[in-house]
């Protein structure tokens, strides 16, 4: 069972890659969640939450993506410690995450990567992984421009 207070704490402490929320949205995002790696050690760790097109959830992000797909995985956050890092947990998280939705017939799993701010270490990283820039947009309100990207199932 994932402990959703010490995943918002993790979450609160990288607002600036990720975006805020209460213990209510983060327990409804585990709620309905179509996947969920944990790293917990002396709480949460490290963690990849990700949801489907049928998730009740009215982030811009996700809601850019289900304009646009009919079958998606979308990656809300996935965020490690820096005690943690480097140590092949984001890895692990979404092979397994790349696994599930192609045995569950998505076409995509999708996410937004921070273009401002910028965040390199996950543009990186998602590189890496094969994703593909699909789109971008100017977050209004947040001061953040995000770049849309999408890796293929199967």
């Amino acid at each position: 069972m994932a402990d959703a207070a010490a995943m918002l704490a993790l979450n609160q402490a990288h607002v600036i890659e990720t975006s805020s929320l209460d213990l209510p949205g983060m327990q409804a995002l585990i709620d309905q969640a179509f996947y969920l790696g944990t790293c917990e050690a002396g709480g949460a760790a490290a963690f990849l939450l990700a949801v489907d097109q049928d998730a009740d959830y009215a982030s811009p992000n996700f809601l850019w993506f289900r304009a646009r797909y009919p079958r998606f995985v979308y990656i809300d956050r996935v965020i490690v410690a820096p005690s943690h890092r480097q140590k092949g947990w984001g890895r692990r998280f979404y092979t397994a995450l790349f696994e599930a939705a192609a045995a569950a017939g998505h076409a995509v799993v999708a996410c937004e990567v921070n273009a401002q701010p910028p965040n390199p270490a996950s543009e990186a990283f998602h590189q890496a992984l094969g994703f593909a820039e699909v789109g971008s947009a100017v977050l209004a309100g947040r001061g953040k421009t995000v770049t849309y990207l999408v890796r293929k199932c199967g």
